[in-house]
């Protein structure tokens, strides 16, 4: 199993990779981590990947000051769980002639049995952040629920081999599904236990992901594409903003809208409330930052909008049942 990075005029290698069948690794944990970082593939950033059996993780971040246009090949069959966290992103597929897009905040899943194409990125001023789950087809498809007319017709490209996507239009990746990915990426265990906690977050992405799908496939979207865009600004108000209050008036006039279209749009696009949705961002931001960077409780009340920090440990406490001094001292 092998995967292969070239330059746009194939004269280098970019990146280089060899798996063994199923990512089974030899290692007393059972998981395998590498990681490139630096000036990669002509561009500052880093690519990190994890691997235990039947699971391969793979995600970057790259500064784009210029489009950037890869060679891509692969040698092995794969169903790949796709999120585009955010950048714009193209992929050709010389082989079969297909293209698969992805914007910012977009997810598929995608099957391949050998890849032989180019793989487009924008420039972005923030950079191009993304994050991708590998699964032999083998071990996917026991997962797959019989209800769905959509993964049923999926099931069919798999078993006769033909490259495709589950759908021909991608899915938002929820506020949930943002949360399960920043706890792999972030995950601070070690050993078997990081093994452990990883294949499980890999599995409740899987699983959010499949029930995406099949309630996608009963459900019309009432709210017109450029409001879905005017929902997307007000997340990403929400995103870089959390240290601040607002209202709902206040972030709809913002993006050109109205309070009762915000309420109603935000939660078919996004599967929660806008308050719902920036209290879980607020919370998952303090936990990280309690578990990863040297900061007191104070400071991490204060930079996720808590004036008084007594206020975000009774909300920390009732999101995740433990104090945030407990959970700093590491009293899991």
């Amino acid at each position: 199993m092998k995967k292969t990075l070239y330059t746009q005029n194939l004269e280098n290698i970019a990146l280089e990779a060899q798996y063994p069948q199923n990512y089974l690794v030899d290692s007393e944990t059972g998981i395998i981590e590498t990681m490139f970082s630096g000036h990669l593939i002509g561009v500052e950033g880093f690519y990190r990947e994890l691997f235990s059996e039947n699971i391969h993780i793979g995600y970057g971040n790259l500064q784009l000051k210029n489009d950037l246009e890869l060679v891509f090949e692969s040698d092995f069959e794969t169903v790949e769980m796709r999120f585009m966290l955010r950048g714009d992103t193209l992929g050709l597929d010389n082989k079969n002639n297909h293209q698969f897009s992805f914007a910012t905040n977009q997810s598929n899943i995608m099957y391949a049995n050998g890849f032989c194409g180019k793989a487009l990125f924008a420039s972005q001023p923030q950079g191009v952040l993304f994050f991708d789950v590998n699964l032999p087809s083998a071990f996917f498809v026991r997962y797959l629920p019989e209800e769905s007319k959509q993964l049923y017709r999926f099931l069919k490209h798999i078993d006769t081999q033909t490259t495709a996507a589950v759908n021909q239009h991608n899915y938002h990746i929820t506020p949930q599904m943002q949360l399960t990915i920043q706890d792999i990426m972030h995950c601070n265990r070690v050993g078997i236990f990081k093994k452990m906690f990883i294949e499980s977050k890999v599995m409740e992405l899987l699983m959010l992901q499949l029930e995406q799908i099949i309630s996608a496939e009963y459900k019309i979207c009432s709210i017109s594409k450029k409001d879905q865009e005017k929902m997307h600004a007000v997340r990403e108000i929400i995103s870089k903003n959390l240290d601040k209050s607002t209202s709902l008036i206040d972030l709809a006039r913002k993006v050109g809208t109205n309070e009762f279209t915000l309420k109603k749009g935000f939660k078919e696009v996004f599967g929660t409330t806008v308050f719902g949705y920036w209290n879980d961002l607020k919370m998952q931001t303090a936990k990280q930052m309690l578990l990863n960077e040297n900061v007191s409780i104070s400071q991490v009340a204060e930079k996720t909008g808590y004036k008084n920090p007594q206020h975000f440990t009774v909300a920390f406490k009732r999101k995740y049942g433990i104090t945030p001094g407990k959970l700093k001292q590491g009293k899991l």
